[in-house]
C-alpha cells in the first residue's frame, strides 16, 4: 500500500471528489467507506482478513447525476485498477453478446497496462540511453546489417544517391543526436509485424488462442516486416522495445493479479435494464434478462476467472452496480444478486443551483474548457455570474419538459450558445468576448418567447 493511500481517510476521498462532483453527498460518503474499509482490511491478520468480502454499491438515479464518475475518480485516487461495464452488454449464454467473465479479463488488462506503465517509468532513462546506443550503431559510417546481433531490430541508414559516408566520432554523432539534428534523416527498420486478429471466438477461447500465437510467435522469432522511418521515429520504435525489455513481464503480471485481486474495481452500469420489470413474467426478454443476472452472481459473489495471464479470483474485487430504476426497481433483481449489494445509495436529481456550481466549482468545470479552448485562439472568454444562472436554468428547464439527462445537458446548452463564436474565433486573436445574461437570451430566443426548447436542444 503507498502511503497517499494511507492517508485516505474517509472526510478526505470526500474532499477529493468533491473537487470534481457536485453534490450527491451520500453516495460520496458510502464509497468513501468503502473504500476505507478496504486499507482496514489490509491491516488485519491474514486469517481473518480473507473471511471479510468488500460492501458492494448499487446506486439509484436518473442519468447524468454522477454516478459514472464517482467510481471513475474513486479509482484514480487509490490507483486501482477499475473497469466499467454495461449490464446491457452481457447476454445468457447462447444468445449474442459478451460472456460475463470478460469484465474480469478486462480488469486484468487494465492492470496489467496500469503496473507495465508504472514499471516502464522506472526504467525510462536507461530505455532511453540503450536506444541511443542502438541508433548510433546505426548512424555511425560502415557498419552493416550483419553487424547487428540475431534477434535485434536491424536498421540501415537511407542516404541519398551519390552521398558521401558520414564522418566523425561515435561522440560528435551522439550531440547532432542529441540536438536533434539528424532528426529527418532516414532509416530503414526490421520489426515485428503485428498478427491480424481473427474474431472467430469469444471470451477465454479468445484469450487461450492469443496466448498460444503469442507463444508460438515468440519461439520463432515472428514475422519481420521492413520500415522507412525518421531517426526521430526510430529512436521512438527502439525505445519502446527497450522498455518492453527492461520490464519484468511475470513480475508486471504478479503485481497486477496482486492489484485486481485486492484492490480492483468493477462498475456495472445499467443494472436496471437486466431486471425482471414488475409486471412482465414469462416472456423470453425477462427469461434472458434474469439469466443474464444468475450469470452475473457468481462473479460477484466471489469465483476464479482464467484469462491469458493466469486465474483471477474476484472474491474481493468492489462491484458498484448503477442503474436509473425509472421503469424496474431494485427489488426486481433476483434475490441473490441483491444480497450481493447490501449498500444502497440514492442520489438526487440535480437543479439549477446544482448546474450552476458545475459550470464553475469542479476542476474540469465547462466554463474553465471553453474559455481555455477558445484562448487557444487568442480570444478571452468571461461569463457574468447572470449568464451562468441563465444557463442552469435552460438547462434545468430543458430536463424537466424533454428527458432528464443531467449534467450532460449543460454540454448541449454550451455548444449550441458558442457555436456562432467558435466558428469565428480564428479570426479574433486578440479579442475579449464577455458572455451576460443578454447574449444568452439572444441565442435561446424561443426559450425566453414561448418556452420552447425542442429546437435548439436535444
Amino acid at each position: 500500500m503507498s502511503t497517499s493511500f494511507q492517508d485516505l481517510t474517509p472526510a478526505r476521498v470526500v474532499e477529493e471528489l468533491d473537487r470534481y462532483i457536485i453534490g450527491q453527498d451520500k453516495a460520496k460518503r458510502a464509497v468513501a467507506i468503502a473504500l476505507r474499509n478496504r486499507l482496514r482490511r489490509e491491516r488485519l491478520p491474514e486469517d481473518i482478513r480473507d473471511e471479510i468480502a468488500p460492501k458492494n454499491i448499487l446506486m439509484i438515479g436518473p442519468t447524468g447525476v454522477g454516478k459514472t464518475e464517482i467510481a471513475r475518480r474513486l479509482a484514480k485516487l487509490c490507483n486501482a485498477p477499475f473497469v466499467k461495464v454495461e449490464a446491457t452488454k452481457y447476454t445468457e449464454v447462447g444468445y449474442v453478446g459478451r460472456d460475463v467473465e470478460s469484465m474480469v479479463r478486462d480488469l486484468m488488462a487494465a492492470g496489467v497496462a496500469m503496473v507495465k506503465s508504472e514499471m516502464r517509468e522506472g526504467v525510462a532513462e536507461e530505455a532511453s540511453r540503450r536506444a541511443e546506443e542502438r541508433l548510433l550503431d546505426v548512424l555511425l559510417p560502415g557498419l552493416k546489417n550483419a553487424d547487428m546481433p540475431i534477434g535485434e531490430t536491424q536498421a540501415t541508414l537511407v542516404v541519398p544517391a551519390g552521398a558521401a559516408p558520414a564522418e566523425g566520432t561515435r561522440e560528435r554523432f551522439r550531440a547532432l543526436l542529441r540536438a536533434g539534428k539528424l532528426d529527418t534523416r532516414e532509416v530503414e527498420l526490421s520489426v515485428q509485424a503485428q498478427a491480424p486478429v481473427l474474431e472467430l471466438f469469444q471470451g477465454a477461447q479468445m484469450e487461450e488462442m492469443e496466448a498460444a500465437l503469442g507463444s508460438l510467435s515468440g519461439l520463432f522469432g515472428g514475422k519481420k516486416k521492413r520500415r522507412v522511418v525518421t531517426v526521430k521515429e526510430a529512436r521512438a520504435i527502439l525505445e519502446a522495445e527497450e522498455l518492453d525489455k527492461l520490464v519484468d513481464q511475470d513480475k508486471a503480471v504478479d503485481e497486477a493479479r496482486r492489484r485486481v485481486e485486492g484492490m480492483g474495481i468493477i462498475f456495472i452500469d445499467e443494472i436496471d435494464k437486466i431486471a425482471n420489470r414488475e409486471g412482465r413474467g414469462g416472456s423470453g426478454v425477462d427469461v434472458s434478462r434474469e439469466g443474464v443476472q444468475r450469470d452475473i452472481l457468481p462473479i460477484v459473489e466471489g469465483s476464479t476467472v482464467n484469462t491469458k495471464w493466469g486465474p483471477v479470483d474476484t472474491t474481493h474485487v468492489l462491484f458498484i452496480a448503477a442503474g436509473a430504476f425509472n421503469v424496474s426497481k431494485p427489488t426486481d433483481l433476483i434475490p441473490e444478486l441483491q444480497g450481493r449489494f447490501p449498500i444502497r445509495v440514492e442520489l438526487e436529481a440535480l437543479s439549477a443551483r446544482d448546474f450552476e456550481r458545475i459550470l464553475t466549482e469542479p476542476k474540469n468545470a465547462l466554463v474553465t474548457q471553453y474559455s481555455m479552448l477558445l484562448g487557444t485562439e487568442g480570444v478571452t472568454l468571461e461569463f457574468t455570474p447572470q449568464a451562468i444562472a441563465r444557463i442552469a436554468e435552460i438547462a434545468q428547464a430543458a430536463n424537466t419538459r424533454t428527458e432528464n439527462i443531467g449534467a450532460r445537458r449543460l454540454q448541449t446548452v454550451m455548444e449550441r450558445l458558442l457555436e456562432e463564436l467558435s466558428f469565428a474565433a480564428p479570426g479574433m486573436a486578440g479579442s475579449k468576448v464577455v458572455v451576460d445574461e443578454a447574449f444568452v437570451d439572444a441565442r435561446f430566443k424561443d426559450f425566453a418567447e414561448r418556452q420552447d426548447l425542442s429546437r435548439y436542444i436535444l
